[in-house]
């Protein structure tokens, strides 16, 4: 592929960027209360003044990791809004003085609505104090972080009923792959640039992470399945038939970062076989282009109502995988694959009237509901994908130039 190619990429997820960041910046800070709208409707204005804390977290992070690590977004506005949203946090996210569990959903002024049995609330608020810690140069905020994280860990590893789940006679334990995921990511977040000490402390944790995300790989290496048994064994029913390509996807970049940090080869080929092409080839709507969201592994249908909807963030994930999978190995197949999916995502996401990404398209890529945030939806994987590849490309052609 032509470099003039490679810097065509480059220049319109640049501007992607640079007008995602703009929407946010114009229609989602809360300049009574603190922290952000993320219910924002196709044209800006706000629908719902509930607030979300994981969404809260992510846009806390992704604004202080744009403000670290890229010149241009260094700008007294995004730090003001990122220390707004960690303030608005750390007084509002969790439930109770003195314990760690984090709402789900808080009120425009920061009474709890709801909790979550789960711990990504308070693994995006480990994001977002750590990142604003980094910024700020505050070690309590880096302590806070890490007290946290062990919280996690023990919910994790030892006793999840801190979490409000009992063990139900009829439950059966399952080892779902966002768990490891996100500790990964959060192992990744907290030793990024930190040295050796903290690197070591948290080695075991990454190790734990990368084993149980590899139980993933079933079926003789022919399937990612979402659901597996502790043990790393198929679970019946729709829940272990479940394949979510997207999710793949995303583990299929954490590995290859593990990987080229380690210098572990073995890891990387099997992150880049089986975590991101082997999702791709499963999940690539060969009639109309784009990833399903969900599979049965059996082609029963799924039982989720979206499954066959056009997600923004998978296309994100891809996007992200593909390219790093190649800036790593520079087989040309990958960049390729890489085109394709920049090609269905750029047609179909952008809103080149209003700004950001529609999130939600029909199987056949229309969209189906127009607003830019919600729930699920806020600042996040639209930037961190157009962020991460930006970079990936600004190195690729900065070695092609050498």
């Amino acid at each position: 592929m032509s470099v003039v190619k490679l810097e065509e990429y480059r220049e319109r997820i640049r501007k992607e960027l640079d007008n995602a960041v703009d929407f946010w910046l114009k229609y989602s800070h809360d300049t009574i209360y603190g922290g952000f709208f993320t219910c924002i409707g196709r044209d800006g204005k706000v629908y719902d003044e509930l607030k979300y804390v994981w969404l809260q977290g992510r846009q806390v992070w992704m604004y202080c990791r744009l403000y670290r690590t890229m010149d241009r977004f260094r700008k007294p506005e995004i730090l003001e809004a990122a220390k707004a949203g960690g303030a608005f946090l750390r007084k509002f996210a969790r439930v109770s003085s003195g314990q760690w569990k984090c709402a789900f959903c808080l009120t425009r002024d920061g009474k709890a609505v709801k909790i979550q049995r789960t711990i990504f609330s308070e693994c995006f608020y480990i994001m977002a104090i750590d990142e604003l810690g980094r910024v700020l140069g505050d070690k309590d905020m880096q302590l806070e972080a890490e007290q946290l994280m062990e919280q996690l860990i023990y919910w994790v590893k030892e006793d999840s009923s801190g979490l409000g789940r009992p063990q139900l006679p009829g439950d059966v334990p399952t080892n779902s792959m966002a768990v490891p995921m996100m500790l990964l990511c959060l192992v990744q977040q907290l030793t990024d640039g930190r040295g050796q000490e903290v690197v070591h402390k948290y080695r075991e944790l990454a190790s734990w992470c990368v084993q149980q995300i590899l139980q993933h790989i079933q079926r003789d290496g022919t399937a990612i399945l979402e659901n597996v048994s502790p043990e790393g064994a198929e679970l019946p029913g729709c829940q272990g038939r479940l394949q979510n390509p997207g999710h793949a996807l995303e583990a299929g970049w954490f590995l290859l970062q593990v990987s080229a940090e380690q210098g572990d080869a073995e890891l990387r080929q099997t992150a880049i076989n089986k975590f991101v092409e082997l999702p791709y080839q499963k999940g690539w709507d060969k009639e109309h282009g784009g990833l399903f969201y969900f599979l049965d592994v059996d082609g029963h249908c799924p039982t989720q109502l979206e499954w066959s909807m056009k997600l923004w963030w998978p296309h994100c994930e891809a996007l992200i995988a593909f390219l790093m999978a190649y800036s790593q190995t520079k087989k040309p197949e990958l960049l390729e694959t890489f085109s394709q999916v920049y090609e269905y995502t750029f047609n179909h996401f952008p809103d080149a009237k209003n700004g950001e990404w529609f999130g939600y398209l029909t199987q056949e890529g229309k969209v189906t509901l127009d607003f830019k945030g919600g729930p699920f939806k806020g600042f996040f994987h639209v930037p961190r994908c157009l962020y991460m590849c930006e970079r990936m490309l600004d190195d690729l052609l900065a070695n092609t130039k050498d």
